[in-house]
């Protein structure tokens, strides 16, 4: 559309377009002009009938303009918007409204960090109900470009939970169709050969951290996870007893696990210079990290085994291939909340069975067999 001629009037910044009324009527619409922190700016003041608007009025809102005692039009339009959203049930409101039933636990930081990086720059300002299975398409398909699927897994699941939050408390209308989640294989299990397990063992013994030794040990001998190894005090363990309280669990409640005399052994020989039995450096533990892996590498484990993870899951697989651990008993001793995590040691302990009732079939075949050789020696001596 053609820039209409701006007629000036007799007051600085202040001119006018003919245009014409909602009658028909032929009617000034006047603007101003002025400057505004570097910025030159134009913009309309009003309509001679619509408006009242005069030269001398337009020329009174063009002073409070420059003044900074009124609001530009694109700043008030902006204003009116940003009103407007925190009017609406917005994705970014209904998360802060979530957060505030939530307590502050570890599991909250990371969904915030989740919600603030991945979903609030694309779904921010957007309403539940807006969104289709398409936007949701686009952006597990993005996501997936640059995280993990496990990752991607997590953060389109925290936005199931605010559209669940949004329905159970008859907040706004949640998103009404299946969001769908990218499908993760974790069920992965890693286990040291004895070979391997000797290597680790020989890399702890020669290494000169005080703490990353320690700490593999201890993920050895007890199946802890690395979060609860790093979190110990002093006072969680029961020297006296024999156990070790665990405070804030994966599982959420607190758990205490049996204090074995290899473990106790590594504790003992631990400084006690800070609440915290592995304190790290001036509190930053990335050190630690750094050194384990330097402790890996030394000996020779594979690329792909977690150093931490990777000896909670060989405590696991040791004590479920003995035979003598059942799977109730191990789902305490790794503080599972649901048996279905156990699950994917059953079938170590089911080959430890196999192996057991093998024995027991060649025991009683070996004494049939001497009975047998018995009986052919003395039918000879006949």
């Amino acid at each position: 559309m053609p820039i209409l001629k701006r007629i000036k009037t007799n007051y600085p910044g202040v001119v006018y377009i003919n245009g014409t009324s909602v009658t028909g009527k032929m009617e000034r619409i006047f603007y101003i002009r002025y400057r505004k922190s570097g910025r030159s700016i134009e913009e309309k003041a009003g309509r001679q009938f619509q408006d009242a608007m005069t030269a001398a009025k337009a020329s009174r809102i063009r002073a409070e303009r420059i003044e900074g005692k009124s609001l530009s039009n694109r700043v008030r339009r902006e204003k009116k918007a940003k009103e407007k959203l925190i009017q609406e049930w917005t994705v970014d409101r209904l998360w802060k409204e979530y957060i505030e039933t939530k307590p502050k636990t570890k599991g909250f930081i990371i969904d915030d960090q989740r919600f603030k990086n991945h979903l609030e720059p694309i779904l921010g300002d957007k309403k539940l109900e807006d969104l289709s299975p398409l936007d949701l398409d686009r952006l597990r398909i993005k996501l997936l470009k640059e995280k993990a699927p496990q990752t991607v897994k997590s953060i389109m699941a925290l936005l199931k939970r605010i559209s669940n939050f949004a329905n159970d408390k008859r907040l706004c209308k949640g998103i009404d169709f299946k969001i769908t989640l990218p499908k993760v294989s974790n069920q992965k299990t890693e286990f040291l050969s004895e070979e391997e397990l000797k290597r680790l063992l020989n890399a702890i013994k020669e290494d000169t951290n005080p703490h990353a030794g320690p700490i593999m040990l201890i993920a050895l001998y007890t199946g802890m996870r690395k979060s609860e190894i790093l979190r110990l005090e002093w006072k969680d363990i029961d020297f006296e007893h024999g156990f070790i309280h665990i405070r804030g669990p994966k599982g959420g409640q607190d758990q205490k696990i049996p204090l074995n005399e290899a473990a106790k052994e590594v504790f003992e020989k631990l400084p006690r210079t800070h609440e915290l039995i592995f304190p790290g450096v001036h509190g930053l533990r990335t050190g630690i990290y750094h050194a384990i892996g330097a402790i890996k590498k030394k000996a020779g484990l594979p690329k792909d085994f977690r150093p931490l993870h990777g000896l909670r899951h060989h405590y696991a697989s040791m004590l479920a291939s003995s035979g003598k651990v059942d799977l109730y008993v191990l789902q305490k001793l790794l503080t599972h909340k649901s048996p279905i995590m156990t699950q994917r040691y059953a079938h170590l302990r089911d080959e430890a069975l196999k192996k057991a009732s093998k024995l027991a079939g060649e025991l009683v075949n070996q004494i049939i067999k001497k009975e047998e050789e018995k009986n052919v020696a003395n039918s000879d001596q006949k």
